[in-house]
C-alpha cells in the first residue's frame, strides 16, 4: 500500500477501538437474552390465563386472542406443535368436556321420544292383526326406524379445543432490537479489528 492510502486508513480507523464495539455488543446481547426470557415468561403467564378461563368457563376466546396476539408478535414465544407433535401445545380439557356434554344432551333430547315414534310408525306399517299378540315381527321395523332417525354423537373437531401459535423469527421489540444491534456491533468490532491488523501488516511490509 502507498503512503497516502495507508495514512487514510490509519487516520480513519485510529478513532475506533474494536474492544469498544465488542463491549457494546455484549451489553446488547445480554439485554436481548434477558428480553427473550421475559417474552417467554409473559407467554407462559398468558397461556395460564387461558387455562384458568377454560377451567372456570369464563371468556376463553378473549384469553386465546390475547395469547395469539402476543405470540405472533414476539420472539421466543413459540406455541407450535411442529411437524410431528405428540400433543398440541394448548389443549383445553374443560372446553372439550363441555362440548361432549352439550352434544350428549342434544342427542338425548333428540332421541327422548324416538322409541315411541318408532312403535307408532311400525304399528301403522305393520298392523297388529298381521302378527298376532307377540309383536316380534315389528322389532326389526322398530330397530330400523331407530337406526335411521336417531341422532348420533359426532366426533368433536379438534379445532374447537386444540390450538397452536407460531412466533416470528425476529420481532421489533426489545429482544429483537437488542439482538440486532448486538450482532451489528459484533460485526463492526470484527471488521475494525481485522482492518487494524491489515493496516499494521501493510505498514510493516
Amino acid at each position: 500500500m502507498n503512503k497516502k492510502g495507508w495514512y487514510y486508513y490509519r487516520h480513519y480507523f485510529k478513532h475506533f477501538k474494536a474492544r469498544y464495539f465488542f463491549i457494546i455488543a455484549l451489553i446488547c446481547l445480554a439485554i436481548g437474552v434477558g428480553a427473550l426470557r421475559t417474552n417467554n415468561e409473559t407467554m407462559i403467564n398468558l397461556r395460564n390465563q387461558v387455562y384458568i378461563a377454560d377451567k372456570n368457563n369464563n371468556n376463553v376466546q378473549a384469553a386465546l386472542d390475547k395469547l395469539q396476539a402476543y405470540v405472533t408478535a414476539h420472539m421466543n414465544t413459540n406455541l407450535s406443535s411442529g411437524s410431528n407433535p405428540v400433543y398440541p401445545p394448548i389443549q383445553l380439557k374443560y372446553t372439550y368436556q363441555r362440548l361432549v356434554s352439550a352434544q350428549d344432551s342434544y342427542v338425548a333430547a333428540t332421541n327422548v321420544n324416538l322409541y315411541t315414534d318408532a312403535e307408532n310408525y311400525c304399528q301403522t306399517v305393520i298392523p297388529i292383526g298381521t302378527i298376532g299378540f307377540s309383536g316380534k315381527i315389528r322389532v326389526p321395523c322398530i330397530e330400523q326406524y331407530v337406526q335411521t332417525h336417531g341422532a348420533k354423537a359426532s366426533p368433536i373437531s379438534a379445532s374447537l379445543y386444540e390450538f397452536d401459535f407460531i412466533s416470528p423469527v425476529w420481532s421489533p421489540d426489545l429482544a429483537g432490537y437488542s439482538l440486532l444491534f448486538g450482532t451489528l456491533f459484533l460485526l463492526l468490532g470484527s471488521i475494525t479489528g481485522l482492518a487494524k491488523l491489515w493496516i499494521k501488516r501493510s505498514k510493516n511490509s
